[in-house]
């Protein structure tokens, strides 16, 4: 079985790094990560994911074309999530979905908190598109950059736990509303008494019923 990870942005270690997450969480399935080097250097919001959505969907046919068994787009926002199902021949599972899916099993109400502002709208339109928002009840930004989860995860994470902090307390499960967030995950679980989902883990995870 193997499963292609595109990341729809062009930072080639922001790929290697949900790479490396989604293996370790199923070590079974062979992982190929695929970077869209004519994609955008992050995703903030909605005229970069528009900017994506072109060069991601060729990635998207040339994993189906030669034979991938699930696609993963690795950008919370599901960019290009909709496109890429109706071309592609296999699943296709965005991190976005794949989170608020693993949410949607667990009890008491989710939040969601995101790098920048401008990705807020995309990621509320994409709840109740999917209809999860009776479950991920609030949709907050930390006001840091994609790249600096990458480039400073213990300063990113640092903003994450404040925001946090300021949840409902009725709150039980955060959510990681970027696919950097694979560098920040542990130190913001060590922190918060949260059950804490990561998207790249939840969708590499969410692969497994696909197993022949």
């Amino acid at each position: 079985m193997t499963v292609i990870l595109i990341n729809p942005n062009s930072t080639e270690a922001m790929t290697q790094s949900a790479l490396a997450a989604a293996r370790r969480a199923s070590p079974e399935i062979h992982f190929e990560g695929w970077t869209s080097t004519h994609g955008p250097v992050a995703i903030e919001g909605p005229k970069d994911g528009a900017r994506a959505v072109p060069p991601l969907l060729q990635l998207v046919k040339k994993a189906s074309d030669t034979g991938a068994s699930v696609i993963i787009i690795a950008c919370f926002d599901d960019t290009g999530l909709a496109q890429a199902q109706q071309i592609a021949r296999c699943p296709v599972i965005g991190i976005g979905q794949a989170s608020f899916t693993f949410a949607a099993l667990l009890a008491g109400p989710a939040a969601v908190i995101t790098t920048v502002q401008q990705a807020v709208p995309v990621i509320e339109a994409n709840l109740a598109e999917q209809g999860h928002t009776g479950i991920v009840q609030h949709v907050r930004a930390a006001h840091v950059p994609v790249l600096m989860l990458e480039n400073n995860p213990e300063e990113a994470a640092e903003a994450f736990a404040a925001v946090a902090a300021q949840l409902p307390d009725a709150t039980s499960t955060l959510i990681l509303g970027c696919a950097g967030a694979v560098s920040i995950v542990d130190i913001i679980r060590a922190r918060l008494p949260l059950r804490v989902i990561e998207g790249v883990t939840a969708a590499a995870r969410l692969c497994r019923v696909f197993e022949p």
